[in-house]
């Protein structure tokens, strides 16, 4: 994990400024229906890495937007993931007991509400960007934004790498679909997160978005690699989820196509090709080479 300060308390700040974001957006609980909106608020402000508001936070920074108009798309990429873990949680889906060191939704309050929760969660999200956005962010970066979120979340991104992954329970993959699947599992939001923290900036380049394209592909890979390898290696009390719950489902995961060390080493490779990427954006792109190695370097 980087050991520079300045990363340390910018990781800091970023997550204190999304979860000030959140708590404001997310409806009260003394409003009805209360129980759902109790629900929505139990399974967004429990904690969490919030890496994809991060990342909108210090690709928007990088490219000298306003913190004011990243809050917004911070906000939508962090419902979405949270909307996708209580939908993954289900009963129907992984069937899990444990998210973040808490009960998961569908154990705290009930499957009905937990359903009604992550749909709630979704389209507050798109809400955010459709509403939120300051005046100076003209109307087709807008659109833009709107349709990677929504490209990133259904079947050609998240949600479709969720279904991907259920199909994939008890049946072998080789390392190229299994990469598939995570493109659009896990890699999907994180280039969403990436773009759209782009988009918020004052002028756009489209050459860069390539290169901060290629960028947010590694780091989402490494992402899963890194998730299979604490699987692994993690214990349940800081991973804040069961260990071992992707081998005790018989999914296939990177440790088990190619063992633990070749993992580790793909997950340096992919690290390494990030940071490549963002060669030409010099000194501003510091946040963003952080963010890689956190990634890599993680403990949960």
């Amino acid at each position: 994990m980087p050991a520079d300060t300045s990363f340390t308390q910018m990781l800091a700040d970023y997550r204190q400024r999304v979860e000030l974001a959140l708590e404001a957006r997310l409806p009260a609980v003394d409003i009805e229906p209360a129980r759902l909106h109790e629900a929505m608020r139990y399974a967004v402000l429990n904690g969490g890495k919030r890496i994809r508001a991060v990342l909108v936070y210090a690709t928007g920074k990088a490219l000298d937007a306003n913190l004011e108009h990243l809050d917004a798309p911070a906000c939508a990429m962090e419902l979405i993931h949270a909307y996708s873990l209580v939908h993954d949680d289900l009963p129907a889906m992984d069937d899990d007991d444990l998210r973040r060191g808490q009960p998961t939704c569908h154990k705290a309050f009930d499957e009905a509400t937990a359903i009604l929760t992550g749909d709630a969660l979704q389209t507050q999200a798109f809400h955010l960007l459709a509403h939120e956005l300051p005046v100076d962010i003209d109307a087709s970066r807008r659109l833009e934004m709107l349709e990677t979120l929504s490209l990133a979340s259904g079947s050609r991104g998240m949600a479709g790498g969720q279904a991907m992954d259920l199909a994939a329970v008890g049946h072998h993959l080789d390392l190229t679909e299994l990469e598939n699947m995570h493109i659009h599992k896990t890699g999907a939001l994180i280039r969403a997160s990436i773009k759209v923290g782009a988009l918020a900036a004052p002028s756009v380049d489209r050459s860069l978005l390539k290169k901060l394209d290629h960028y947010a592909n590694c780091i989402g890979l490494a992402f899963q690699i890194k998730d299979d390898i604490l699987d692994v290696e993690g214990d349940t009390h800081t991973l804040g989820k069961q260990k071992g719950a992707d081998l005790a489902r018989d999914k296939p995961t990177y440790t088990s196509l190619m063992g633990l060390a070749p993992a580790k080493q793909r997950a340096q490779e992919l690290h390494e090709e990030a940071l490549a990427s963002l060669s030409t954006l010099g000194a501003s792109a510091e946040a963003l080479r952080g963010i890689s190695e956190f990634i890599v370097r993680r403990s949960h």
